[in-house]
């Protein structure tokens, strides 16, 4: 297995510096991960160290509550892209969907998801918040609403990534989806169970570490 290619080389820390993303760039097309997953400010960044390598720019948008306007996230979303993102990672308003309010959480991503184009919106649920009735229901929302991905973790949360997890959005959303781990993903071993539970990508902080 070629994990490799399946691997979002993240870096999300408030204090990383330009010389930690430079690292994470050069790693990354070194490692042929499939992207660099950071900030949105280092986006610009990002986008000029990994020209034409082959390794895309991700970011993440209303990071890492999701709590914030809609618009906010899709004014975030729209500028990432211009500034060269490729794809982006999203939070799910995970009050609303406490609330049940799903008109609002499906409006939210959909106007994540039309902002970012040409690029593709992973959404992030942050399972370890969501009952597994709400993680089906967030799935399908998050597809409702044209995303590209259904995605588990922050990392910044009460957990990460689990199998169990992945089996579920994998069952949820078919092959009509894909779904990316996140959040607490430190050994090859871990990395394979997750791939092999139905991960078409994983984040992780470190991602040498996993092949």
């Amino acid at each position: 297995m070629d994990i490799a290619k399946k691997i979002d080389h993240t870096m999300l820390k408030a204090d990383a510096s330009a010389d930690t993303i430079k690292r994470y760039c050069k790693e990354a097309v070194e490692h042929k991960f499939a992207s660099v997953c950071v900030n949105s400010c280092h986006v610009p960044l990002v986008s000029s160290q990994l020209k034409g390598s082959g390794v895309m720019t991700c970011c993440v948008v209303g990071f890492p509550l999701g709590a914030m306007l809609t618009s906010a996230k899709a004014f975030e979303a729209s500028e990432s892209v211009k500034a060269g993102a490729e794809e982006v990672d999203m939070v799910i308003n995970i009050g609303a969907v406490k609330d049940r309010n799903w008109d609002f959480v499906r409006d939210d991503i959909k106007a994540v998801v039309e902002a970012s184009k040409p690029a593709i919106v992973k959404v992030i649920i942050e399972t370890c918040l969501l009952t597994d009735e709400e993680k089906v229901k967030a799935c399908e929302l998050s597809e409702e609403a044209g995303a590209a991905f259904v995605k588990t973790s922050t990392g910044f949360s009460t957990g990460g990534a689990t199998v169990e997890d992945i089996r579920l959005m994998r069952k949820t959303v078919g092959d009509r989806l894909q779904v990316k781990a996140s959040g607490g993903i430190r050994t090859p071993e871990f990395a394979r169970e997750l791939v092999e539970a139905g991960a078409d990508r994983i984040g992780a902080g470190n991602g040498i570490v996993l092949l």
